[in-house]
């Protein structure tokens, strides 16, 4: 007992490092960035945008590479369940959160597309076949090979690409915002931010790992529900307090771009360092994932904004998909 007690400290301090070492490292790059005359709104769509996607990097990351696929995977998935649910849904209770007719345009139809393309490209065989439909949910049906994760990182560079042409095309006045430091300590933030990032990430699987198997749960739940709520506590937190500050336009670009990221580069990174087999229950997660992705794209283009109704739905429908997972599990 007092040993589980110790992991799910060390989870809390990984989920404390990440968070903490996402922070230092936008702020020292943003910063050195602004040295270098880089325009505001390009900091916004590279770095501060990677940032807070860095926890869901790191810990998918060194997942692969101990060979716990399973958190690899549901850590993608679920934290792109949590920031379309979770994110949008407490902000959107908040304040009802406008949509940018730009996003429902470019991004959101980006983002179904990906999704989808994961879905065919990792679970085509078990869908055709109907294997995610007989044996065990841990039954392995498909797999996330180099050859996906290279095709994810390369339409994901091809993404960031036209978001940077489309960003000089469409300047906006830029309110200077960052704050200034000298070049050693935008270093020294970036140098003690990756630390804090590489070293969380370790942290947070390792642990999550022992939890899984001393509650008696697999690595897919943990890794969909703790491990993707925690590493989505930036966006989390990012959107929260724009919708506060009454800049809730920010919250959906937020949302919608991180869960862009996390399948293209994350997964993309992920499975190109160390492929790993898909087990029937994340593909079926991926499915729920799509169906999801689509209920908030109506949400946001009815009245081009998320009313505070919508919201709460939202929220009821992330604490429903919990319940069932956790009772796939049981049963």
């Amino acid at each position: 007992m007092l040993e589980v007690v110790g992991y799910i400290v060390l989870l809390l301090v990984g989920f404390f490092g990440l968070i903490k070492g996402a922070d230092l490292f936008v702020d020292g790059s943003s910063s050195l960035a602004k040295i270098f005359k880089v325009p505001g709104v390009i900091i916004g769509l590279t770095i501060v945008a990677m940032g807070t996607s860095a926890p869901e990097l790191a810990v998918s990351t060194s997942a692969a590479l101990s060979g716990s696929n399973e958190i690899a995977l549901s850590n993608v998935i679920g934290s792109n369940i949590f920031n379309l649910l979770m994110v949008l849904g407490i902000c959107s209770i908040i304040c009802k959160v406008p949509v940018d007719k730009v996003i429902l345009k470019r991004d959101f139809p980006v983002m179904l597309l990906v999704t989808l393309g994961i879905i065919l490209g990792t679970g085509l065989d078990a869908v055709m076949t109907g294997s995610f439909l007989s044996g065990s949910v841990l039954t392995e049906v498909g797999m996330v090979n180099r050859w996906l994760g290279l095709a994810l990182v390369a339409v994901f560079v091809v993404y960031l690409v036209v978001l940077i042409a489309d960003a000089k095309k469409h300047p906006v006045e830029e309110e200077d915002e960052i704050k200034a430091m000298p070049a050693w300590k935008c270093f020294l933030c970036i140098l003690v931010g990756l630390i804090l990032i590489v070293a969380g990430g370790k942290a947070t699987v390792e642990s999550a790992k022992y939890i899984a198997k001393a509650v008696g749960m697999s690595e897919t739940i943990i890794g969909l529900t703790v491990v993707a709520a925690g590493t989505s506590l930036p966006e989390l937190v990012t959107s929260i307090v724009a919708a506060k500050k009454g800049e809730v336009g920010m919250a959906v670009g937020n949302a919608v771009g991180s869960c862009i990221f996390n399948a293209m580069l994350i997964l993309g990174v992920s499975s190109f360092i160390h492929p790993f087999p898909v087990n029937a229950a994340s593909v079926f997660d991926m499915i729920i994932l799509l169906g999801i992705s689509v209920v908030t794209f109506i949400f946001a283009v009815t009245g081009k904004a998320i009313k505070r109704w919508q919201g709460i739905a939202m929220v009821l429908m992330y604490a429903a998909d919990v319940a069932f997972a956790v009772l796939r599990e049981v049963r």
